[in-house]
């Protein structure tokens, strides 16, 4: 089944290019050139991935990402920018996005970013059951991506899933910084480590509620979950 994906860019001329050029390479592509149309196509159906420029009339990219999390949070996210800022890429971060791509680009990256992402997010195998993890008053499902505490569940991002997974693996041990970043963003590279901080930042917030749980910084290492 070929994989569907929202590409909102307004710019007509760059979205029917990209359009054409993914269909050539079996993804059904539904093209918005607003922040506002893409939203009303979300809502109304599903994706397996979004590709979302960040400089759009009506609607942001930013705050676009924003609504797509309260739609279908587990959706992969991919922002378009014409900003090389840091600035840019961490706030796209944060909103919960899972790569990015400046602006000019070839098709062949941005395929070989759509892949990975595609990759990392598909195809368990639907036989082999997912361990539950407990950590304290916590419970992890990884396979359904729900972190549970005292019956209140906490829906999460793939990318925080697979976070936290990979450190519950290595709990009590000290989970390489590099390590993690491979094994979740492909690549080590300086945006990628910072999107890694945030989404840190992000699951020391879910885990807060047991003082016991904790994320530790390891200087010069990485992180080690203790619970």
């Amino acid at each position: 089944m070929n994989k569907r994906i929202l590409l909102a860019e307004d710019d007509s001329n760059l979205g029917v290019l990209l359009k054409s050029y993914l269909a050539a390479k079996n993804y059904k592509v539904t093209l918005f050139v607003n922040g506002r149309s893409a939203l009303e196509g979300i809502s109304a159906s599903s994706y397996d991935l979004c590709i979302l420029d960040i400089m759009m009339p009506e609607m942001d990219g930013l705050v676009l990402a924003k609504e797509i999390r309260a739609v279908q949070q587990s959706v992969p996210i991919i922002f378009l920018t014409a900003k090389n800022q840091k600035e840019d890429v961490i706030e796209g971060f944060k909103t919960g996005a899972d790569d990015y791509i400046t602006k000019p680009f070839s098709m062949e990256e941005l395929i070989y970013r759509i892949e990975a992402i595609l990759r990392r997010t598909a195809n368990k195998p639907i036989s082999v059951k997912e361990d539950n993890y407990v950590l304290g008053a916590y419970s992890f499902d990884p396979q359904n991506q729900l972190l549970m505490f005292k019956g209140q569940s906490t829906k999460l991002t793939t990318k925080e899933s697979e976070l936290l997974e990979l450190l519950c693996r290595h709990r009590n041990q000290i989970l390489e910084r590099n390590y993690a970043l491979r094994t979740i963003w492909i690549d080590d590279n300086y945006f990628n480590a910072r999107s890694m901080d945030v989404y840190i930042t992000r699951l020391r917030k879910y885990l807060k509620k047991d003082t016991s749980v904790k994320i530790l910084n390891i200087h010069g290492k990485g992180y080690k979950l203790i619970c």
